[in-house]
């Protein structure tokens, strides 16, 4: 009798604990983004733009190869470039412009499907303007923001700069308190089929941080009055919290842990880009009308 080889060993899986993440890789690629994202901010803040609209490419991009697993197909290149254009449009003519684009974006993408035939035209079609919605609209808010007080200059004397800098941090703050709040005392999970690691008391510690830094940024960055902080950062984790479970339906519907792997420690963009895609649009009106 002939026996058969064991076969190769199985490759352990390292093991993060508690965290669920590579922390010093987390650290090194969350330092290195945020010190792009500062630098063109305080050198000539429309440099950011050309950051924000390679996120929307990659972001589409990610979102392709997800829907793959369910055999769902986005025409890439009308997504990516009606994305690119509404980001530009945004920043130099407005929200109307915004729109417009938006509107033609889709209607350009639905006749862009026709050529591949009936079979999945509207799946593919109801996908594609989900996704158009999703990553370059919401993201359009970001070029809507930094062009508040003009769409040139930058450093900390501008609105635009300013209302970034308030965005991102409060945001991260959301993040920040949840993560620590939830790996130290997380004892009840807030969606347990959706996120089991996102606990009640990671929340707590999410609204916490971003109702301080809120104040502290609205009241010292903005010199607005405190209650739009505390009402801004209350408004946040409530956005953050629900753009990250959203992510998290969309990745267990397509039965993938991660969109990407581009961002060592950290997954995909869009793992990180859900929290802040769902709070920008909020955010920038809140502050329009309230300390602009």
């Amino acid at each position: 009798m002939t026996e058969t080889s064991p076969g190769p060993a199985p490759v352990p899986q390292p093991s993060y604990g508690r965290a669920g993440r590579d922390l010093r890789k987390a650290v090194a690629s969350a330092v290195v983004l945020l010190a792009a994202i500062a630098a063109s901010l305080a050198v000539w803040k429309t440099a950011f733009m050309f950051i924000v609209a390679a996120a929307v490419v990659v972001a589409v991009w990610e979102l392709h190869q997800g829907f793959r697993a369910k055999d769902i197909d986005l025409p890439e290149q009308p997504l990516m470039l009606g994305g690119v254009v509404m980001v530009v449009v945004a920043y130099v003519w407005g929200s109307a412009a915004l729109v417009t684009a938006t509107a033609v974006t889709a209607l350009v993408i639905m006749l862009w499907l026709l050529r591949r035939g009936i079979e999945g035209y509207v799946m593919n079609s109801t996908a594609s303007v989900f996704t158009l919605v999703y990553v370059p609209f919401l993201g359009s808010f970001v070029a809507l923001m930094l062009a508040e007080g003009g769409i040139t200059g930058g450093g900390l004397d501008d609105e635009g700069v300013q209302g970034i800098i308030t965005f991102v941090l409060v945001t991260i703050a959301s993040d920040i308190g949840g993560y620590v709040a939830g790996v130290l005392f997380g004892k009840h999970p807030m969606a347990p089929v959706i996120s089991p690691k996102k606990s009640w008391e990671g929340f707590a510690g999410s609204v916490v941080f971003c109702v301080v830094v809120g104040w502290a940024l609205v009241v010292h960055l903005l010199d607005g009055d405190w209650w739009v902080g505390v009402l801004l950062g209350l408004i946040v984790v409530v956005m953050a919290t629900l753009g990250d479970l959203c992510e998290s339906v969309i990745k267990r519907d397509l039965g993938i842990k991660d969109m990407s792997q581009v961002i060592p420690g950290h997954g995909g963009l869009m793992d990180r880009l859900d929290s802040l895609l769902a709070t920008i649009a909020p955010v920038w009106l809140l502050l329009h009308y309230l300390v602009f």
